[in-house]
């Protein structure tokens, strides 16, 4: 097992990229505190965890408030007494808006979420990784960070901010063994999807303009990104930090 006995930490695990990487993590021996919003689908995450085999807890968490990341944290650390990967997943998407038209509450929200989000939880898991001189702390962007979409230039902008902030921590935490990496998903099949889509639900037709623009021909599957979040949580993953790794079927070329 690739991450046999340690304790992993997802935000946003009740659904998509966020609950196929904690099921993920089990699969492959972490103990997993599942973090959302949602806190059914937090627990949905951990019954299929259970149901595996594995080992893990949902936690009711808001990532946008310094306490919430706090709690999970400390949470962490009182059940299980060390904390070696954190994966900062939760985000929020945004529909086609043309610039003039986005107002500053959803400017907010999207950079609370997405960016603010990440920066709390590093605040705040950081300093016990650093302690302990091992960890990995992943980070959710997106190809709209490389190569945006007409009308996500707020998401965009967001993605963008945590791919530099990915780069600007690995710097900083890497004298202490810790690594720090960004995923870059192409459109998932998550709730979000039929958002980026500008649609209320997926369509055949706005499907297949999307898997037009991916040369492998298809979008992820959030497992696609669970295991791409496995390996690089692993130690097979050693030498990958300060990276923003494209999970894209080659959207990004």
């Amino acid at each position: 097992m690739k991450l046999k006995d340690r304790v992993a930490v997802v935000t946003g695990g009740g659904s998509g990229i966020g609950a196929a990487s904690a099921i993920a993590f089990a699969a492959e021996g972490a103990r997993v505190m599942v973090v959302d919003l949602d806190e059914t689908g937090a627990k949905r995450t951990v019954e299929a965890i259970e149901k595996g085999g594995g080992r893990a807890i949902a936690l009711y968490g808001d990532v946008t408030t310094a306490a919430a990341n706090q709690a999970m944290v400390e949470r962490a650390m009182t059940l299980w007494s060390r904390l070696d990967i954190v994966f900062a997943n939760a985000g929020v998407p945004q529909w086609k808006t043309a610039v003039e038209d986005v107002d500053e509450e959803l400017f907010d929200k999207i950079m609370a979420v997405n960016v603010k989000g990440v920066f709390l939880a590093a605040k705040y898991a950081l300093p016990v990784m650093k302690k302990a001189r091992r960890g990995v702390f992943l980070v959710t962007a997106s190809t709209a960070a490389i190569r945006p979409r007409p009308g996500g230039q707020v998401y965009a902008m967001s993605k963008g901010a945590v791919v530099t902030f990915t780069k600007g921590l690995a710097l900083e935490a890497a004298p202490y063994g810790v690594r720090v990496v960004a995923l870059a998903p192409v459109a998932t099949f998550t709730p979000m999807l039929a958002t980026f889509m500008n649609k209320r639900e997926v369509d055949e037709e706005s499907l297949a303009a999307y898997i037009a623009t991916v040369p492998l021909g298809r979008l992820n599957q959030p497992e696609d990104l669970a295991r791409t979040a496995v390996f690089l949580a692993s130690d097979d993953a050693a030498m990958i930090t300060g990276s923003c790794v494209e999970v894209d079927g080659g959207r990004c070329i």
